[in-house]
This record gives C-alpha cells, sequence and structure tokens, in this order.
C-alpha cells in the first residue's frame, strides 16, 4: 500500500554542520550592543565569585588563628558584596536575554513565513501543509531556551573555565593535575554518544513532522471523516503516528540523560580523590598544603564541574537544536522559481491583448501538461476553456498569472513577455479568482476588499451587488461586518464562491480569470449574476473556466483544451456546427433538457 505524504520521513543530513549555528549567529548580530553588556556583567560577576573561595582561605588559614574578628568580618563583606554583585548580573542577563531571544525567534519565524509567501504554487503541491507550520512555529519555537540562555551561559562559562583553572593551579598544581584526569573519561562519552544524539534528534523531528501534518489534515477534512465514519480508523491511524513520535523522543532524551550523570559520577570521583590525596599530603612531614588551601580548592571543584555540567547541557540543546535548524533554513533556502528575472522592469497599464506562443509546460519532467500551445485574445475578448478534467484549464491560467513558468514558449501581455516584467506589477492589474473560494477568518467586508485595501465601503458594496451577493449578506446579523470563520465555514459553497467573485471584481482588473466561477450556484442565481458578468466583462479581456457552459455561450472564442492541446476553438456556434468534442460535451449536459 503506497504510503501517505504525512507518514513519509523527511531525508535526514548525514554530517553534523556547524555551519547552520554560524548563520543562527547571524540572527544575533544586530543585538551584539546589548549581548556584550550582558556578557561583561556576567563575566565581571563571576570573576568576583572566584574570589570568595580565597576569602574563605585566608579567613581559615589567617584570620581564625590569628583570632582577627577585623578581618573576618572584612573578608565576609566582600563575599557579600560579590554575591550581590552577582544577583544584579542575574537579574540583568534574564531580562535582556529573554528580550533578544525573542526578538532573533521573531526575527527568524518572520524570515521564514516571508519567504512562505513566495514560494510558488509548486513548493506547496508536493508537501503536507502540517509539515510547513511546524516549521514556523514549533521549531521556531524549540530554539527559545538556546538563544535566551544556551549561547550567553556557553560563553561566559568558557571564560569561567578558564577563571577557574587560573585560581586552581594558583592554589595548587597537583590537586589541579588530579581533577583535570576526569576530562578524558568525559570526552569519550561525549564521542560515544554525539553521532546516535544527533540522529535520534532528527528523528524525533521527523516524527513530529508527521503527526503534525496529519492533525492538520484531519481538522481540515472533518466533514468527510464524520460523512464516511472514518473516525475510529483515523484514531487508530493519529495514535500510530503519537506512538512513533513518543518512542523517537524517548529514545531522543535517553542520550540527553547520558551526559548529566556523567558528569556528575566524574565530579564526586575527581571530589573523592582530591580529599583522599589532599588530606594524605597535609599529614607528610614536609606538608606545604593547608587546611585553607584544600577549603578553598574543593570549592573550585564544584565550580569546574558547574560549567563542564552546563556546556554538556548546552551540547545536548545544540544538538538538538541542529536538527530543527536544518528543517528551518532548508525551508528559507528553497529557491523561489518562479521570481522577478534580472533586470525586470514594472508592467506599464495593461490594456488586454493576451498571446501564447508555442507554450510547453509540465509540473514533472519528462510529463507535459500542455504542449506548443498557441492562440491570441484580443482586448477586451472573452475567452472561454472548456474540457475533461485534468486537460490543463487552470493551468493555462495559472501560467497567465505566473504561478508557474512555462518550460518552453512565451506569454505575451500587450506584446510585452511577463517572464520580463516584475510579478507585483503583472499580478496587481489581473483579477483572479481561484477554483477554491478561500474565505479568511474577518468579516465579509474584509474579505471582500482583501483584492484592493484602499477600496471604500460604497465600492465593496457595489461589487457585492454587481454579482448578487448583497442580498444574503445583508440578511447576515451584522451585515457586511458578520464575522466569518477561517475557511469560511458558516458559509454555503454558493456564498463563499460569491464573495470570493466579488473580491476579484473589486480589484477593477485589465484582465479577469474566473475559475469554475459559478460551479456552485443555483440556476436562478446564476441568470442574475450572468446579467452582471456582461457588463463586467465589456472592456477586459477575460478567461473563463467553465463545467456549465450555459456561463459562456455568449464568449468570443470558446477553447476546448484536452491531451495538451487545444483541440478546437471557435465560437458556440461554431463549434456546434462542427459536431465534435465540445458539440458531444454540450449536448451530454442538455439533452434531457
Amino acid at each position: 500500500m503506497a504510503r501517505n505524504k504525512y507518514d513519509v520521513d523527511e531525508i535526514l543530513e548525514d554530517k553534523f554542520d556547524l555551519n547552520q549555528l554560524k548563520r543562527l549567529l547571524g540572527y544575533l548580530y544586530p543585538y551584539r550592543k546589548r549581548f556584550a553588556s550582558v556578557a561583561v556583567m556576567m563575566l565581571t560577576s563571576s570573576a568576583g565569585l572566584m574570589l570568595i573561595p580565597l576569602f574563605f582561605k585566608e579567613i581559615m588559614d589567617t584570620c581564625i588563628p590569628a583570632k582577627d574578628m577585623r578581618g573576618i568580618v572584612f573578608y565576609s563583606g566582600l563575599t557579600l558584596l560579590a554575591a550581590f554583585y552577582s544577583a544584579v548580573s542575574l537579574r540583568y542577563k534574564i531580562k535582556h536575554m529573554n528580550l533578544i531571544g525573542q526578538q532573533i525567534i521573531h526575527d527568524l519565524r518572520y524570515d521564514i513565513f516571508s519567504h512562505l509567501q513566495e514560494l510558488p504554487f509548486s513548493y506547496y503541491d508536493d508537501r503536507p501543509h502540517g509539515k510547513i507550520q511546524v516549521r514556523v512555529v514549533n521549531y521556531v519555537n524549540s530554539l527559545s531556551d538556546l538563544l535566551s540562555n544556551g549561547i550567553l551561559n556557553t560563553i561566559t562559562d568558557l571564560c569561567n573555565l578558564i577563571f577557574i583553572l587560573l585560581f586552581m593551579f594558583l592554589t595548587d598544581v597537583k590537586l589541579t593535575l588530579v581533577c583535570l584526569c576526569g576530562l578524558p573519561v568525559l570526552a569519550a562519552v561525549v564521542i560515544f554518544i554525539k553521532r546516535r544524539q544527533r540522529k535520534a534528534w532528527q528523528i524525533q523531528s521527523n516524527k513530529q513532522s508527521n503527526l503534525n501534518a496529519y492533525i492538520a489534515e484531519s481538522i481540515n477534512g472533518i466533514r468527510v471523516t464524520q460523512s464516511f465514519v472514518r473516525e475510529n480508523k483515523n484514531s487508530d491511524i493519529f495514535n500510530d503516528l503519537s506512538q512513533s513520535y513518543r518512542k523517537s523522543w524517548m529514545k531522543a532524551v535517553s542520550f540527553n540523560f547520558i551526559m548529566g550523570p556523567s558528569v556528575d559520577i566524574i565530579s564526586a570521583i575527581t571530589t573523592a580523590a582530591v580529599y583522599v590525596l589532599g588530606i594524605r599530603w597535609m599529614l607528610l612531614p614536609d606538608a606545604t598544603l593547608t587546611v585553607g588551601t584544600l577549603v578553598a580548592f574543593t570549592a573550585y571543584i564544584s565550580r569546574f564541574w558547574a560549567p563542564i555540567n552546563t556546556l554538556a547541557a548546552f551540547y545536548n540543546s545544540l544538538l538538538t537544536a541542529i536538527s530543527y535548524l536544518e528543517r528551518i533554513f532548508e525551508t528559507i533556502d528553497e529557491p523561489v522559481k518562479v521570481k522577478d528575472a534580472p533586470g525586470a522592469v514594472q508592467m506599464p497599464p495593461i490594456h488586454g491583448d493576451v498571446s501564447f506562443e508555442h507554450v510547453t509546460f509540465s509540473y514533472e519532467t519528462g510529463l507535459p501538461i500542455l504542449h506548443d500551445v498557441s492562440f491570441h485574445a484580443k482586448q477586451g475578448e472573452t475567452f472561454a476553456i472548456v474540457g475533461p478534467t485534468g486537460a490543463g484549464k487552470t493551468t493555462l491560467v495559472n501560467l497567465l498569472s505566473r504561478f508557474y513558468n512555462v518550460d518552453s514558449g512565451k506569454i505575451l501581455v500587450d506584446g510585452i513577455d511577463i517572464s520580463d516584467v516584475t510579478i507585483r506589477s503583472l499580478r496587481t492589474q489581473m483579477g483572479v479568482m481561484m477554483q477554491d473560494s478561500f474565505i479568511f477568518s474577518g468579516t465579509i467586508m474584509d474579505n471582500i476588499r482583501y483584492g484592493n485595501f484602499t477600496a471604500t465601503d460604497e465600492e465593496v458594496i457595489r461589487a457585492a451587488k454587481t454579482v448578487c451577493a448583497h442580498d444574503f449578506i445583508m440578511e447576515m446579523e451584522d451585515g457586511y461586518y458578520t464575522q466569518v470563520n477561517e475557511r469560511g465555514s458558516r458559509l454555503s459553497q454558493g456564498q463563499r464562491q460569491l464573495i470570493s467573485f466579488a473580491r476579484a471584481l473589486l480589484a477593477d482588473p485589465a484582465i479577469l480569470i474566473l475559475d469554475e466561477a459559478t460551479s456552485s450556484i443555483d440556476t436562478e442565481t446564476e441568470i442574475v449574476l450572468q446579467k452582471g458578468l456582461n457588463e463586467l466583462l465589456k472592456g477586459r479581456t477575460s478567461f473563463i473556466i467553465a463545467h456549465r457552459l450555459s456561463t459562456i455561450r455568449g464568449a468570443d472564442c470558446i477553447m476546448y483544451v484536452d491531451h495538451g492541446g487545444i483541440v478546437e476553438r471557435g465560437s458556440h456556434e461554431e463549434l456546434m456546427a462542427q459536431k465534435g468534442e465540445y458539440y458531444h460535451l454540450y449536448m451530454s449536459q442538455y439533452a434531457f433538457l
């Protein structure tokens, strides 16, 4: 059985690519001054805390034997001062690093969302929308802790390690070397789990993506699910995907849990070794090691392993983050195949002369949908496009709107190759009503105005009246300001089409494209709507895709598309006289009327 797209794992990257992290650090650059100020405060705070064990050493080795209370009070005051400055620095760090981290999260999410706005239809044709959504929301959110704390903590802890090692060597060289004996063991643990841990988190991100994709698909298709009583089957599929995600997550975190205990065990062993050897060396006749030195050194040991433990946690977060960054930057790096050519110019005001010259197009290499298509629509003419499902009717108008690039040939508007002009300047002069009448959450007024934000309320109402949507809108509780749910679930399919139609008309386009514009409108409304359309189409070049042939009888030219090309073309009367494909299609619809 073929697998669904939501259940197909994405390809994993084999190599640990530090360039992903370098690229993420690039998002930190605009906030470098604030970041540097936090780093300076944390480093000076750490340096102050490093002096505390030395204060204890002086108290134990000098002040207590000499019964010097003033010295004890003095060093105690310095200890409190260092602790107070550390608390102030920590508060400053928490406030500003969270601000920086969340700002970077915003910048990263904005970049990926903006890029998604530019990607062509072909990108969305090949991917479940849930897998795209998880990258914009979940994966970016997963970087929050790394950005808010991980990077700064790593820098400060690395500096702390240098400070600590310096103080440890100054305190006692032999005890320092004993402490460092644990590092090779820790390095061996890191080497052992590195590749396994990274791969485990990559698999976990795949399973999360699969689960999110299926949830999004199930919510969008809930009406079909309940209509065909698929609830139990869908629950079983969800359970399988959820269990797969749970197992992958448990395996991934099991590797994370190795690092912390490993550091703790090595720290405990080296600390015990320092105590045993330190006390033994103190009992030697020629001992130079004092009690104060041993106490100070054991304090440094705990401080030595604390940043290593933090670095180990950062390493875990880094491996997790890299698996997410691969997906995030993969999306940002997705090439925009349909984009402005170098040197593209603004499209001048369109008059409406459209020519297809030997156009060939395929969604998949070697499988052409359209082959060597040519036709010419003069300004103000209405061209209707008919034919069987999958023949390429919608593809024709999508190519005219430059939602896809042609494989070969040219599409000219007013004699200008549309590949030589900017996409924005082209599409702003075209009105398109898609086959899928998508309604956004918000008011009906906002949905109609979506195609022209500068339109007044009166212009919106005029467009709605033209397409016969005004009456049903006024019957709703708040008229044009009635809130409609996402995808227009409160509206019938016919009502959604009428609102989408008004949206397209409000743009006042020079070229109008209607894809199945009246497929969900009842016959009575269709008759009224046709009168408004006849007035609207005057002076505009229009392309109408329709299965209901009654709406296109008055078109200047009807093209029957099949087998990758235009099989027949002509007026309704001419094509009926030929008794070809169009004739048979027309008669199949009206033979029993």
